[in-house]
């Protein structure tokens, strides 16, 4: 069984994450969405709540699971079978630093290969942090969050904000 590994922060997950999940989906047999810790990013969801968050935005699929790790990625890929990292690329700057990535998991354990998918052209301008600016700032997010997930998201951002500026 060939197994997609869709890891990431998800803080939170956009329509352009599920798209991707979507894809690997239709291409693999099973779809683990790993949610992952990045010490660079400060994040306003925690690992639960993002777990919870793409349980429900992706329930519709039958052969994904979410699931979240706090080690290596390339860690937590042994033991889990025939394995591959899946990545979406919304643009060529996204490249240099997954083809590093790419590279790195690929030394850490060499049984893994890394699929790229390009973002749908609906999609390339959405990110999590752009998200979370427009947010912030009362900004309409509608279309770019799953549905599922879209009202829960804008309470908890709008919340964060006002708890800012006291």
């Amino acid at each position: 069984m060939k197994i997609a590994i869709c890891p990431g922060s998800f803080d939170p997950a956009t329509l352009g994450h599920i798209d991707v999940i979507e894809r690997a989906a239709r291409i693999f047999d099973r779809t683990v969405v790993l949610v992952l810790q990045n010490r660079d990013k400060a994040c306003s969801f925690t690992p639960e709540e993002r777990v919870a968050m793409l349980r429900r935005a992706t329930s519709w699929m039958r052969n994904v699971t979410v699931e979240q790790s706090s080690g290596l990625l390339a860690k937590t890929c042994e033991g889990m079978g025939d394995v591959v990292i899946v990545k979406g690329l919304r643009a060529v700057s996204d490249f240099e630093h997954e083809f590093q990535m790419a590279l790195m998991n690929k030394k850490l354990n060499e049984k893994l290969d890394t699929l790229f998918l390009t973002a749908n052209e609906r999609f390339q301008y959405i990110s999590s942090s752009v998200i979370k600016e427009i947010c912030t700032y009362g900004g309409d997010v509608s279309g770019l969050l799953p549905p599922e997930i879209h009202d829960e998201v804008v309470e908890r951002l709008r919340r964060e904000r006002t708890c800012r500026t006291m």
